[in-house]
């Protein structure tokens, strides 16, 4: 029987058979209005709960509980990013993280079962599912004898759903340092899935048998039980300036490295590297405007040429006492295949309400 070629169909297919190395790419999107607005060129001056994602050796800073919380849109808000934090110090040399992050299609219409063996069409058969991809990441960082040298540890936990059709456990590691020197230059290292996350799947062959062969060429077999995400690097660089005891100005450069060829502006059959570069402009340490510019892709064109893309973003930042509320646009003007976004978040620093 041919089953018409609907969402729920594709959204399957697209997902169980993803390659390796594109593996739980919801991971990498990033989190924060405020470093978003930079272009995520963050890895060597993230300072607060948001460090755990960034990198985790960032969480030492955090002197007092710290909650965050961020909600963003893809698809023309049919995929929603949501995410949750916190983190507190353990003592004066080390502290605790916990994050998680949600990325899912809710309300999915499943038609596989709109026409039944007799060919007749009946509306009653639909149903909904969803698509979710969950990551919970446990965060650890402590302060080297070495001044101004930390590190700091990720345990990661990955959980992803796809209806009654398939899911999946997965584990892996990330590790992070930072150094500040006594110019105000700082510098970091986030090296992600260091050990691989993997990823094992289950699928429900009751399920997969009803779509098998629906659309000619596709869903014959059943994918891999198994994935792995490669490991990443990201380097980071930054230097901050103090004009008149009012105006502040802090520059990053990030390398983004991955170890394998692609369409990065840098890129070998080794490794690949993308560059970030991010601004922050502040006003008496409460009012901030960010930019950056990121994801540099050669992007093949129809006539076989190449042309370089890039993803610029932007920013504003409010800080009240213990209250920040930061939002970013990014993909400004569409320069890029990336999807813009409008994002917002929230950050609560306990600390100003004792």
């Amino acid at each position: 029987m041919k089953l018409p070629l609907t969402l729920a169909l594709t959204l399957v297919s697209i997902t169980l058979f993803s390659q390796t190395k594109y593996s739980n790419e919801f991971m990498n999107i990033g989190v924060d209005a405020a470093a978003l607005g930079m272009s995520n060129a963050v890895a060597a001056t993230t300072n607060d709960v948001n460090a755990g994602y960034w990198n985790p050796a960032g969480l030492v800073n955090v002197e007092d509980n710290q909650l965050a919380l961020m909600h963003s849109s893809y698809f023309a808000n049919i995929a929603n990013y949501d995410y949750a934090a916190f983190a507190m110090p353990l003592d004066d040399r080390s502290s605790i993280g916990f994050s998680l992050i949600r990325f899912a299609v809710d309300d999915i219409l499943d038609t596989t079962q709109l026409i039944d063996d007799q060919g007749n069409v009946n509306y009653d058969r639909i149903s909904l599912f969803s698509t979710a991809d969950y990551g919970f990441t446990f965060s650890y960082a402590r302060k080297l004898p070495i001044q101004g040298l930390n590190y700091g540890i990720n345990a990661k936990v990955i959980r992803r759903i796809i209806g009654d059709f398939a899911n999946s456990w997965g584990f892996g590691f990330d590790a992070g340092i930072q150094f500040e020197n006594d110019n105000n230059w700082k510098f970091g290292l986030m090296a992600r899935d260091i050990t691989t996350t993997f990823n094992s799947w289950s699928y429900d062959e009751e399920a997969f048998a009803r779509v098998q062969g629906a659309v000619e060429g596709q869903n014959q077999e059943l994918p891999e039980s198994s994935e792995i995400t490669i490991p990443k690097l990201q380097i980071g660089i930054s230097k901050s300036y103090l004009f008149h005891y009012d105006y502040s100005l802090k520059a990053a450069l990030d390398l983004n490295v991955r170890f394998e060829q692609n369409n990065d502006i840098f890129s070998t059959s080794f490794a690949s590297v993308n560059p970030a570069l991010g601004f922050e402009f502040g006003y008496i340490d409460m009012i901030y405007l960010r930019t950056g510019v990121g994801n540099f892709q050669n992007e093949l064109q129809i006539d076989n040429s190449e042309s370089l893309s890039f993803q610029p973003s932007f920013g504003l930042g409010f800080k009240y006492k213990g209250i920040y509320v930061d939002y970013a646009f990014t993909d400004i003007g569409d320069q890029s295949a990336a999807l813009y976004s409008n994002v917002f978040s929230l950050k609560l620093d306990f600390s100003a309400f004792r």
